[in-house]
């Protein structure tokens, strides 16, 4: 009878362990890291991070990747198309539907067409943003460009990279595909002069803080044009932090100023639609410090919480790929330099059952109007000093809200500990 219970609690074990990776695997994917696992694709993972694509690919659900190995890049590595242009080309080689080497094998008519990356992105005419996939006698499939010259060979399957059924294919084709729509040159974007920007709406007063801060600029301007969404408190909101912002040290005032700005573009579309947490220019720039906060949406409305306090979007500055700045309502202060109210506070004390008394009972006294904080903010506010680091690296990095990789991280987690009971039981 032990016998027979062990080898249940062992299937049952098993079934746990191998639903739990399964989900870890289906949760979340970075494109970025899965090709550096292959040195052999390090110049197409290196043009995904330049255009930016990368972050589009991870942000997906369901999306297949053409890949080109290093030897076969041709004119793609050679340097000659403008970082527009590339991310064009780039997006001719992602299909927004999955395809994995199976179904490739598996096509109803022996052919179909996807639609791309460059199909969405409203930049290809007609159907020029779509690609034939064509299954050949002896099991042979072809990539091809609806656009393509009658004399451009097709690119062919080679190999199944990565596959996330039914979310992510990772596929070697032998060649980029030739679109000519797709290599068209594209103008770069104007350049942008960010303080005039800054200084034309809402955003006067922050434009001057950066602007007095040669380092914060130089580093802040020099990502706008890869890649930037800036949150621009509005210039009520900067006088209203300045008597704090005084009492900053040095290297927190240039840590708070990028804290407002994200090295990545999020269209306001797309922070309507989606939540969870971002890293700043300030995670680069201070080692072993988080300096991230957490994107929530309501509707329409979308809101920054730090854990310290938490500001609306009000206003769109600037919202054009690869630059988008919004105006918020209040200055964004990181659980780094100032004290989360909540991590603080000690917790209630459970409450006892209540007995009866014959005493009078006593009125609570009131509490001064005066005495109480005037902003909800203000209670949890500290200067940069040791003791708000202190309960800073306390408190940890802040949690994403709804995000993949966290939900992942925590079934993984469940997955070792099966796996673990797992071995016990056998040995």
């Amino acid at each position: 009878m032990d016998d027979l219970l062990r080898l249940r609690v062992r299937r049952r074990l098993a079934v746990v362990v191998v639903a739990a990776l399964l989900a870890v695997e289906a949760e979340g994917y970075n494109i970025t890291k899965i090709l550096a696992e292959h040195p052999e694709y390090s110049q197409f993972n290196k043009l995904l991070t330049e255009t930016r694509l990368a972050g589009d690919i991870n942000r997906r659900r369901t999306i297949t990747v053409l890949v080109v190995a290093n030897g076969d890049m041709g004119a793609l590595a050679a340097g000659h198309h403008t970082l527009p242009t590339l991310r064009h080309i780039l997006e001719m080689h992602i299909l927004v539907d999955y395809y994995g080497a199976k179904k490739l094998h598996q096509l109803s008519r022996g052919d179909t067409a996807s639609s791309s990356m460059f199909q969405e992105s409203g930049s290809a005419p007609g159907t020029t943003g779509y690609v034939n996939i064509t299954q050949h006698r002896g099991g042979r499939v072809s990539f091809t460009a609806e656009d393509a010259a009658d004399s451009a060979t097709p690119s062919s399957f080679v190999k199944s990279v990565k596959e996330i059924p039914y979310d992510l294919a990772v596929l070697q084709i032998s060649k980029p595909l030739s679109s000519p729509e797709a290599e068209a040159p594209v103008a770069p974007p104007a350049p942008v002069n960010l303080t005039e920007l800054l200084s034309k709406k809402y955003c006067k007063s922050f434009a001057g803080l950066l602007a007095a801060n040669a380092d914060v600029f130089s580093n802040i301007n020099a990502t706008k044009d890869n890649g930037l969404t800036l949150f621009c408190p509005v210039d009520a909101a900067v006088d209203a932090f300045m008597p704090k912002f005084k009492n900053l040290t040095a290297k927190g005032k240039a840590a708070i100023l990028l804290y407002h700005a994200v090295p990545d573009y999020y269209s306001l579309q797309l922070l309507k639609s989606n939540s969870g947490k971002v890293s700043t220019l300030a995670t680069a720039s201070v080692a072993k410090k988080d300096y991230s906060y957490d994107v929530q949406n309501d509707r329409d409305t979308v809101t920054l919480d730090t854990r310290v306090n938490t500001a609306a979007v009000t206003a769109t500055v600037k919202d054009d790929d690869p630059l988008a700045v919004y105006a918020i309502t209040k200055f964004l202060q990181p659980k780094e330099l100032f004290k989360v109210a909540e991590d603080l506070a000690p917790a209630p004390a459970p409450a006892g059952p209540k007995k009866k008394t014959n005493k009078k009972k006593t009125k609570p006294a009131t509490t001064s109007a005066a005495a109480a904080p005037s902003d909800d903010d203000s209670a949890a506010d500290s200067p940069d000093d040791a003791s708000a680091d202190d309960a800073a690296d306390k408190a940890g990095p802040a949690p994403s809200v709804l995000a993949s990789w966290a939900i992942a991280a925590a079934t993984a987690a469940a997955a070792a500990l099966a796996l673990a009971a797992w071995r016990n039981l056998l040995l």
